[in-house]
């Protein structure tokens, strides 16, 4: 299974930016949003060291990331490879 671990803060102001364009794809990609202050032991197991990030994951290994906050468009190549 593939899908994107959408690390986030609710502090964060990249992070709010990034919200809305998540939203819109979510009926086009799979992805679990986690707030790093929430989803720690996800947090030390990816190294997330600055949010927003997106990490594909497939069947629980990391394939690839993106840091900060990036358009639909981006994002969905990054998800369909």
């Amino acid at each position: 299974m593939i899908q994107i671990l959408y690390f986030t803060s609710t502090g964060c102001q990249p992070c709010r930016t990034l919200g809305p364009i998540m939203e819109s794809l979510k009926n086009h990609i799979t992805y679990r949003k986690l707030d790093i202050d929430v989803d720690e032991n996800l947090v030390i197991k990816f190294k997330i060291r600055s949010v927003p990030t997106l990490v594909l994951v497939e069947n629980g290994i990391e394939k690839n990331r993106l840091v900060g906050v990036h358009q639909a468009p981006e994002i969905l190549r990054f998800y369909n490879g």
